[in-house]
């Protein structure tokens, strides 16, 4: 999940409200045999979630996760198609006439070491095609969603008479870059000859207790860009700075100047973040390097807003260059890579869901409105140009005493996406699978 840390605990800024029912919650006996399904496989899907834990993958390089997931839906008897978007997988299972769901799990990994300590830790780094080697752990809960939606396949096939329709699972690469959704669709997602979507879903780990969840209309997550700006300058030795053009200088005030856009250009009632998460520049202590890479990342709600973000992002950087005395041709440059817009949740698909989810859960474990989040996510990319409705939906993974301690102190850190101790509760993952299950019969089962 493209996670800002600031957003610090989603269920702690939830008010409890009541949506109107637009739909009759499952029965008691449906919810029943979900349970009874999923408490039957919460065994192996905790060994599964242990195995996809220890065993974290980079964007577009999930290449032993997409083979798990391809290999346990061709046992349940699902269609499967692998390697579009690089390593995304499709399994569709057809069930008679009734409408086509699409279920989304994500799969990539963060660069991130982990601190956790627990017995089923990521350890290895993993090397890039530079050869160069980084850590890698899985700090936003995906190895969680790709369990749960192994959960969520078994149970339908388990459940086969109570429900008809086509259920097309897909895991999907690189979320956390913004990237891996349009690439599905670019490798021809939609010309593939599957079934299309009426309705599609996804779900997302957050810092909330185990057995709460989040299903709310309306805009939910903020639309991002991930970009890339390099300063080039003319290097040379640390103690002849005058002989140089050091850009190392130029990152360093529009790092600082970058946090201007939005204390001074924006709205002050309008949301917006601009963010860098990397810098790269040099090696050597005593060598001005000629050129520094800044990796950035915004937060919008509206186009304007990310237009003036991008706009005095170039502004800035062109004034620091030439304030510097860089020529023309050593001007700043700007690189777009991932995009995606904001979220926004299908009321009357929300209103459909969510009693069924009271009903598994109970009423005072759902919550139905909360304010939009900076967080963002790249699911709504692969369906916005289909117009399908679609609902994307919370869970709780942390332990609900330890985490209402924590929120009390204001620590949320092992809690908190993105936090080199995040980790997911082991009693999540049959609860998550459950929450997979009820939300997809809540469209798909027999009235």
């Amino acid at each position: 999940m493209l996670l800002r840390p600031r957003i610090g605990c989603v269920f702690a800024a939830l008010t409890l409200s009541v949506t109107p029912l637009l739909a009759e919650p499952l029965s008691p006996a449906l919810i029943a045999q979900v349970n009874a399904a999923v408490d039957a496989d919460a065994a192996r899907l905790t060994a599964v979630f242990k195995d996809l834990h220890q065993n974290p993958e980079l964007g577009f390089t999930e290449r032993r996760t997409a083979a798990i997931v391809a290999k346990e839906l061709k046992a349940l008897g699902y269609t499967v198609t692998e390697g579009i978007g690089k390593t995304g997988v499709v399994g569709v299972l057809k069930n008679g006439p009734g409408p086509t769901v699409w279920f989304r799990a994500d799969m990539d990994a963060n660069s991130v070491k982990e601190t956790t300590g627990l017995a089923w830790a990521a350890t290895k780094p993993q090397k890039l095609p530079s050869g160069e080697e980084v850590p890698v752990m899985h700090a936003c809960g995906h190895d969680a969603h790709v369990t749960w939606m192994l959960g969520l396949a078994k149970a339908m096939v388990a459940l086969k008479p109570e429900w008809a329709g086509t259920l097309v699972l897909y895991a999907q690469p690189a979320e956390e870059l913004g990237l891996g959704a349009q690439a599905m669709v670019k490798d021809g997602l939609w010309s593939r000859g599957f079934p299309k979507p009426d309705y599609a879903l996804g779900v997302h780990a957050v810092p909330g207790p185990v057995g709460a969840v989040a299903s709310a209309p309306g805009v939910r997550m903020a639309g991002t860009d991930q970009l890339d700006v390099v300063f080039r300058g003319i290097g040379g030795h640390g103690s002849r700075p005058e002989m140089t053009l050091d850009p190392i200088v130029m990152a360093a005030q529009a790092v600082l100047a970058y946090q201007t856009i939005v204390s001074r250009t924006i709205d002050p009632q309008t949301a917006a973040v601009v963010t860098v998460g990397a810098i790269e520049a040099g090696r050597d202590n005593n060598v001005i390097p000629d050129r520094a890479e800044l990796r950035l990342n915004l937060r919008w709600f509206t186009p304007e807003v990310r237009d003036q973000m991008i706009r005095r992002i170039g502004e800035i950087n062109r004034g620091i260059a030439l304030a510097a005395g860089a020529p023309e041709n050593l001007m700043p440059t700007l690189e777009m890579k991932g995009y995606a817009g904001p979220l926004v949740n299908d009321a009357e698909l929300v209103a459909r869901v969510t009693p069924s989810l009271e009903a598994l859960l109970g009423k005072q474990q759902v919550y139905t409105q909360f304010p939009a989040q900076m967080g963002s996510e790249d699911f709504q990319e692969a369906f916005t140009a289909l117009g399908t409705p679609y609902t994307f939906i919370l869970i709780g993974v942390a332990p609900p005493e330890q985490f209402a301690t924590a929120l009390a102190a204001g620590r949320l850190g092992p809690y908190a996406n993105h936090n080199p101790d995040f980790f997911v509760d082991l009693a999540a993952i049959p609860i998550g699978a459950k929450v997979d299950t009820v939300a997809v019969l809540s469209l798909l089962a027999k009235r």
